[in-house]
Parts: C-alpha cells; sequence; structure tokens
C-alpha cells in the first residue's frame, strides 16, 4: 500500500460530514493546546516546575480530547500523526490538509485565549509567564536558568533528536492504533494517553516536550514580541521538521512491512498453485497408463479375432476344393 492508493483505498463514506470532523480537530486541539498551557505556566509558578505533574497532565488531556472525539474525526490533533495517516492512506489527502488547518487554527486559538486570560502586573509581567510555557532549546528552554546554574547548554542537534524520537513513539502507537480505514481501535484512547505521557516526560528537560508541533506554534505566535531571551518563532522550525520526519519514517516503515508481507503472501500464493498444478498432472497421467486387466482383455480380443478369420479362411477354401 502506498500513497498512490489514497485516494482509492480510503473510505469515500464518513458518518460525520467534514465540516464536523474539521470541528472535532479544531476543538480538540484547542483544548489540549490551552490545558497544557495553563499547566505549564500556572503548575509551574505555585508548584514548581514537577516533570510528572506535567507529564501525567499532558497524557491524561490527549487521552481525554481522544476518548471525546475519536468517533467524529478519528482525533488526531497532531499535523504529524495526521501525515502519517495520509502517507499509509488511512486518511484522504484532501481531508488531511483540511485537518492540519483545522488543528493550527485551534492551537493559535488557544494560544489567543491562553494570553487574553493571562494575569500580569509590574512585578510579574507577561514575558515572565510565557517563558514557563514556550518551546525550545539552550537560550529559549523552560529550563534555560536551571541549566545555566549547572554549565549546561543544550544544541540544536539534541533538540532535533530528542524530538524526533518523541515524536517517532507518539506516530507510531497511533498508527498501531488506528484501523484500515482510520477509524480508532477500543484501546487507542489508553495508548495515546500513555504515548504522549512518555514522550513529554523523556523530551521536557530538554525542549519543553513539543511532541506536537501545534503546541509550540500556538503560543509561539502570541510570545514573538514579548521580551524574552529568545524569539521562539526563530526555534519553531525545530518541532516542524522533528514531527514530519518522524511521520515519514513510521509512514515508510509501515509501507514497506506491507509490501514485505504481499511478497510474501504472493510466494505462498505461487507455491500452492505450482503443487495443485502437478497434483493435476500426475493425476491425468494416472488417467493414461492402461491398467493389467485392460491389456489382458485387449489380449484376450486380439487372439478371439484371430481365430475368427481363420474359420473363414477354411470354409473358403473347403467349397473351393467341392468346386
Amino acid at each position: 500500500m502506498t500513497a498512490v492508493d489514497n485516494e482509492t483505498l480510503a473510505p469515500t463514506r464518513r458518518q460525520h460530514s467534514i465540516w464536523s470532523r474539521m470541528c472535532a480537530e479544531f476543538a480538540g486541539s484547542l483544548l489540549i493546546c490551552f490545558s497544557i498551557y495553563i499547566m505549564c505556566s500556572f503548575g509551574s509558578a505555585f508548584y514548581n516546575v514537577n516533570l510528572a505533574y506535567i507529564a501525567l497532565g499532558t497524557g491524561v488531556v490527549y487521552a481525554a480530547m481522544t476518548a471525546i472525539f475519536a468517533k467524529v474525526s478519528g482525533a488526531q490533533f497532531n499535523p504529524a500523526i495526521t501525515v502519517a495517516a495520509m502517507l499509509t492512506s488511512k486518511t484522504r489527502v484532501i481531508d488531511g490538509v483540511l485537518y492540519i488547518i483545522a488543528q493550527l487554527l485551534g492551537a493559535v486559538a488557544a494560544g489567543a485565549l491562553f494570553l487574553f486570560l493571562l494575569p500580569s502586573s509590574e512585578s510579574v509581567p507577561v514575558s515572565q509567564w510565557l517563558s514557563l510555557v514556550v518551546n525550545g532549546y539552550d537560550e529559549g528552554s523552560s529550563l534555560y536558568a536551571t541549566l545555566t546554574q549547572m554549565g549546561l547548554t543544550y544544541s540544536v542537534a539534541m533538540a532535533i533528536v530528542i524530538e524526533l524520537i518523541a515524536s517517532i513513539i507518539v506516530v507510531a502507537a497511533a498508527m498501531q492504533s488506528m484501523k484500515r480505514d482510520g477509524a480508532p481501535t477500543r484501546q487507542h484512547t489508553l495508548i495515546m494517553g500513555l504515548a504522549y505521557a512518555a514522550a513529554t516526560a523523556m523530551a521536557y528537560p530538554i525542549t519543553g516536550a513539543a511532541v506536537n508541533p501545534l503546541r509550540p506554534t500556538g503560543i509561539a505566535v502570541f510570545a514573538s514580541n514579548k521580551s524574552l531571551t529568545v524569539n521562539p518563532l526563530s526555534q519553531l522550525w525545530v518541532f516542524w521538521v522533528s514531527s514530519i520526519l518522524a511521520a515519514a519514517l513510521v509512514a515508510l516503515v509501515m509501507i514497506v512491512a506491507q509490501l514485505l508481507s504481499n511478497r510474501s503472501a504472493g510466494k505462498d500464493g505461487s507455491d500452492d498453485v505450482a503443487e495443485a498444478a502437478m497434483v493435476e498432472d500426475q493425476t491425468a497421467n494416472d488417467t493414461d497408463i492402461p491398467s493389467v486387466e485392460d491389456e489382458v482383455a485387449t489380449t484376450a480380443l486380439t487372439g478371439t479375432q484371430a481365430d475368427a478369420d481363420y474359420s473363414v479362411i477354411e470354409q473358403e477354401d473347403a467349397q473351393v476344393e467341392r468346386q
């Protein structure tokens, strides 16, 4: 199965209209991003930076939104998952493009709502809140102050590798818990919650755990001119490149595995056909070979015919002598 077959293999009929599915992707992305922004800002401000709290909270939020919207749109909520679904023909290309647009709009709406509700004062400026929410590496990381005290820095290569691995975990989990037509399985909600929680726990100390490119995009749009140490838009490409590359790698592995499976099945089928042909030929040969009884009958018939011919000759000779 390849992307070329996308239009023919993907289902053409859906229980819900494309507008309903886009609204589900929009609402789910908005709620997910907004919840994470609140957890990372207010949660970190009042309870300090607690990795278990953020990882568990992120996993629960994704699981909850998946449970709510899975039967409407498949609850993808991540451009990387949508791209992988398009490449493996689980989602039609046109549907996938519209899903990504809806997801982006939801993330941006979440960023705008968060900034609008964010309290600030002279002692606690907006930039202080935003520094806890934005994603980045090295100076753009929310843990930059802690890293500086330890004399540590994170390079862009490390950020890409960490985000790539985290995204592979999430995308692979999503693909394996989706049916061929993109519909979620019964375990999809639980699997996605665990995958996002694990990926967040791994990536948060390095990049703030974007995992999903929507999460850094929604807040970066409104934090670009808020006097942060690094403009989050300048590092946004890292999260998109990592996520799309993860989607491509997962899709490639699935396509190659499918091709090998089809090839193996075809080889087995050819062997079965060849074996059946051999059996048929053997049966035909057995039918053509005369049996011992047939030979004896043939021999007996030939002898009888010879005696009959000899009697006719004797009768003719007797008639000649009488004359």
